[in-house]
């Protein structure tokens, strides 16, 4: 399946007992599906990847494969600040048949850039499945740079990268390095941050993996494929649309504000694991305001 367009990286449904309710996500899924979205990620950041066992991991990736049957690209989350825990997650992804394996920079040991590239050219030498690199510096203390990008881009497995570093001039060089290295057809841009995803359209990126596309699938694909068609003027209409659903569902830690949010449109979410708490009563309000004026809610 192609990667290109709206990824959804879904939220983890949990049911009041604490457990991952797969009834829940299957429901989830069916619901961004029948809205017109590329693809579908399970067990990544908005999927509170850092709180839920590796068992519950394999069984979210199992979930996700026996659901999507080739309606969209099956994206499977499975990075580790440990490559060991990596490669298992990755070969197990494949395993399952997922579409895609997405590989977060690893965290808190903030590698060297050698190291970076080392540990993707391990997974990539030894599975099958594509990998999607993640690069998310705000939350791992490590940012892929430019060059290293280009030397990971060549290796045989890896297919695109998710840059969430909001630095747009970075979009420009990573974009234009994929040129020089004749590249475009074998590797893609994506873009992490839903506020940045029209702009970053314009420069050359194929479609973003998105936590907005959990409320609002159909507006946020909308805009994607507008873009990619050329039709900056509807996409503009709808990123100004999105721009405080954008805004919000970040007014505290992802993905707080995007599992409330399905609480209030009633559909299956629950809580979020600690360390992460429910979100605050001011921040509520804003939530809940926005979802109005979207009729949403």
């Amino acid at each position: 399946m192609k990667l290109e367009g709206t990824t959804v990286a879904m939220v983890t449904p949990f049911t009041s007992d604490d457990k991952v309710d797969e009834e829940g996500m299957r429901e989830n899924m069916n619901y961004l599906l029948e809205r017109g979205v590329n693809g579908l990620l399970a067990a990544g950041t908005t999927g509170e990847s850092a709180t839920i066992t590796h068992q519950e991991q394999k069984k979210m990736m199992e979930i996700l494969v026996d659901e999507v049957k080739g309606k969209a690209a099956a994206v499977a989350g499975a990075g580790s600040n440990s490559s060991k825990e990596a490669l298992d997650l990755v070969k197990y992804a494949e395993d399952v048949g997922a579409d895609y394996a997405l590989v977060i920079t690893p965290y808190y040991n903030k590698p060297q850039q050698h190291g970076l590239y080392e540990h993707y050219k391990m997974l990539s030498d030894s599975v099958n499945i594509p990998i999607i690199v993640y690069n998310v510096p705000s939350r791992t203390g490590t940012d892929i740079d430019v060059e290293t990008i280009g030397r990971v881009a060549q290796l045989d497995n890896i297919v695109a990268i998710k840059e969430a570093n909001p630095d747009l001039d970075k979009v420009s060089q990573t974009i234009q390095k994929i040129k020089q290295l004749d590249l475009e057809d074998d590797f893609l841009v994506l873009s992490g941050n839903d506020n940045l995803t029209l702009p970053m359209i314009s420069q050359g990126c194929m479609g973003v993996i998105s936590v907005v596309g959990n409320v609002d699938p159909a507006r946020m694909s909308e805009m994607v494929e507008t873009a990619m068609e050329g039709d900056f003027r509807r996409a503009q209409e709808l990123h100004y649309e999105l721009y405080d659903l954008m805004k919000v569902l970040f007014v505290e830690s992802n993905p707080v504000p995007a599992k409330e949010a399905l609480n209030m449109m009633g559909r299956p979410s629950g809580h979020v694991r600690m360390p992460l708490a429910p979100l605050k009563e001011e921040s509520q309000e804003k939530l809940r305001k926005v979802l109005l004026d979207l009729q949403l809610i």
